[in-house]
């Protein structure tokens, strides 16, 4: 640039910077957040979900973009040249994935409040992904290492109770998901992993199928004893489905346990309580006694490689059981005492039973329709009645002010 004129020369480096700045714009610009379930929660009790704008296309992205943000949280922390300590480490990987965090509720409540077809090919495709998002955390050696070091120092020198019991969870956690497994072993525990969370979605899908497929179709005549709320609903879902003049009692426990408790119907109880406790067993390509099969097998193998000898093993080390013989032990206390109270409960439900001259002999589908009948008997409670101190309102503002709620964060 020796021959060039000094204002030409000025107007070039003038426009290398403007288009130094507007490349680093229009870089934060490509990788800000531009997905509305990774955008940080507004409005009351500090910030709620949109669930009112949450959409299934968006779950995807978001989801995969939310893993891509939390893998660069945890690698700053892995690769932090300063010394491990709590907060550099444990406390920044308690905050590392935040937009992910907040994707993972609108995912949960698609998984288990508003599952769709559409959806759940979208779990499907994201459930080998995340188990492998999961897996390059709790095997990233840098990142454990570190942990650990807080963690060992912790023996020696305590931490406040709030934080060494999060630096023992922590430690146990990836302790628990093979960190300290070699490189063939974690290989292979990585990919257990991945065909169990397939598994997994699989199975819940399988059950989700045959909540939505399996409708038992009411006539008017077919409606004694039903509350006359219940009769509302089940007519707007029968419309919804088609079915306008008719009842439909949908596969879910919602308006399976109201069903069972108040319908005269002893055919239609069956019925009912029988599409409800198969879901998932009815031999068919939704049938889940394979997939069962193969779950107890892999997590088996698993758990071999960290030394266990069986699941139990594995699992209950960090619950109040700690192992599977106190497990074991404690139902085998109470087994005796919950049979007798069982059968002093189908006894008073059978007395009913004979006293109404029904000429039956209590079954499990009957259990919840004579069981509201002693109630109102001996106590004069009905269920139904106590509906009306239970104001949605009131139970919202209940649970968003709990005082322990507060103590505990």
């Amino acid at each position: 640039m020796r021959n060039i004129n000094p204002k030409t020369k000025q107007l070039f480096f003038i426009l290398m910077t403007l288009l130094a700045v507007f490349g680093c714009k229009q870089e934060k610009e490509e990788t800000s957040i531009d997905n509305l379930l990774l955008e940080e929660w507004t409005g009351p009790y500090g910030g709620v979900p949109a669930f009112d704008k949450m959409k299934v296309e968006d779950v995807k992205p978001a989801m995969l973009r939310g893993m891509g943000l939390e893998l660069a949280d945890v690698e700053a922390i892995a690769s932090n040249p300063e010394a491990p300590n709590f907060e550099n480490t444990i406390a920044e990987l308690e905050r590392a994935g935040a937009e992910l965090d907040r994707a993972y509720e609108y995912y949960g409540i698609f998984s288990s409040n508003m599952s769709t077809p559409e959806f759940r090919e979208v779990r499907k495709e994201l459930a080998p992904i995340i188990s492998e998002f999961r897996s390059k955390i709790t095997q990233n050696d840098a990142l454990f290492q570190r942990i650990k070091e807080v963690y060992e120092a912790s023996l020696e020198k305590p931490l406040p109770a709030a934080e060494q019991r999060v630096v023992e969870l922590t430690y146990r956690r990836f302790a628990m998901n093979g960190a300290e497994l070699d490189s063939a072993k974690k290989q292979r525990y990585a990919e257990i992993n991945k065909s169990l969370s397939s598994l997994y979605t699989q199975f819940s899908n399988n059950v989700l199928h045959d909540e939505e497929n399996y409708v038992t179709y009411l006539t008017e005549d077919q409606l004694g004893g039903l509350p006359e709320g219940y009769i509302s609903s089940a007519a707007k879902i029968a419309a919804d489905k088609g079915q306008e003049g008719k009842y439909a009692v949908i596969n879910t426990r919602s308006s399976m346990d109201p069903f069972l408790t108040y319908s005269t119907e002893r055919a239609l109880r069956k019925l009912v309580w029988t599409n409800y406790y198969s879901r998932g067993d009815n031999g068919d390509e939704y049938d889940n006694n394979s997939l069962i099969a193969e779950i107890l097998r892999l997590r088996r193998e698993r758990v071999k490689l960290l030394g266990y000898s069986n699941y139990a093993e594995w699992r209950l080390q960090d619950r109040m059981a700690k192992t599977p013989e106190n497990a074991m032990a404690l139902m085998e206390a109470v087994w005796p005492a919950a049979i007798a109270r069982v059968e002093e409960e189908v006894a008073d439900m059978q007395a009913i039973a004979d006293k109404n001259g029904d000429d039956i002999t209590i079954e499990p589908w009957d259990y919840r329709y004579y069981a509201e009948k002693v109630r109102k008997e001996k106590y004069d409670l009905d269920s139904d009645e106590v509906k009306q101190y239970l104001q949605l309102d009131k139970l919202t503002e209940a649970s968003m002010n709990n005082p322990l709620q507060h103590k505990f964060s």
